[in-house]
């Protein structure tokens, strides 16, 4: 069977599904291109308020296709290079993309499918899953934006022996380390994953996007900058019909419905 993203929806979320079950679920050119035109349609659609990205079957994903790594060393390295750039359009159309992404992670998750996990606003994770950052451990350096994730996330030395180290981390320890929003029994991780997305799905579109917007820039900006971002998003959100919904129902002891 060919490797493929499927596309549904449940309620206001729409699920991503790796699917390249012989191959573990690992990662190629179609897959990343898939994933780049399913966000861009989930972006025009307003009914589409949440994306969560999952595996099919008992793992998330294997990461590259090492066979396929091998064939491309006889080719020329900007066949590699051009793949490696697909992947990379996928990691920042989720960085940028203005509603919360999901990871809902079964099993291993491994080098760019770690990467593609890190990538995502939350990540939701089975008793059972295990990350590694698989790279080193065949000679090669990192992709998929993993540096930069862990960077952020961890201090140096996590980072370095995450990285380097090439060795499994259970996801309770990642839990502990603030990377793993929620463990939860094996099996269910896609279903929690379904159900935090809903309690986003309740929120204000608008003011999701400014937090995920905010979020992405204040890792480079000095204080000032970023005060001003947060200035400007505010009196935005305020001066939006979302926020008259909302102000109103608090007041009022009401559900809101944006």
């Amino acid at each position: 069977m060919p490797a493929e993203l499927k596309s549904t929806t449940h309620g206001g979320t729409m699920v991503l599904t790796i699917s390249n079950p012989e191959l573990r679920n690992a990662l190629g050119p179609e897959i990343y291109a898939a994933g780049v035109e399913a966000l861009n349609i989930a972006g025009a659609l307003s009914e589409v308020r949440s994306i969560v990205v999952t595996g099919e079957g008992s793992t998330f994903c294997a990461g590259g296709n090492l066979q396929r790594l091998q064939a491309n060393r006889q080719l020329p390295p900007q066949v590699q290079a051009q793949s490696i750039e697909g992947l990379h359009d996928w990691i920042e159309t989720i960085r940028s993309f203005p509603k919360p992404v999901i990871a809902a992670v079964e099993g291993p998750a491994a080098g760019a499918g770690f990467s593609l996990a890190l990538a995502c606003d939350a990540i939701v994770a089975a008793a059972n899953a295990v990350f590694v950052m698989a790279y080193s451990n065949v000679a090669l350096s990192p992709d998929g934006g993993a540096t930069w994730s862990l960077a952020r996330a961890l201090p140096r030395q996590l980072a370095t022996e995450l990285l380097m180290g090439g060795e499994r981390i259970a996801a309770d320890r990642l839990y502990a380390l603030g990377v793993v929003n929620r463990v939860v029994p094996q099996g269910t991780a896609l279903a929690e994953a379904l159900a935090f997305a809903e309690q986003l799905n309740e929120k204000a579109p608008n003011a999701l996007a400014s937090i995920k917007e905010l979020l992405n820039e204040a890792g480079a900006a000095p204080l000032h900058t970023q005060l001003a971002a947060e200035r400007d998003h505010f009196v935005r959100n305020l001066h939006h019909a979302n926020a008259g919904i909302g102000i109103s129902a608090f007041l009022a002891r009401q559900k809101t419905r944006y």
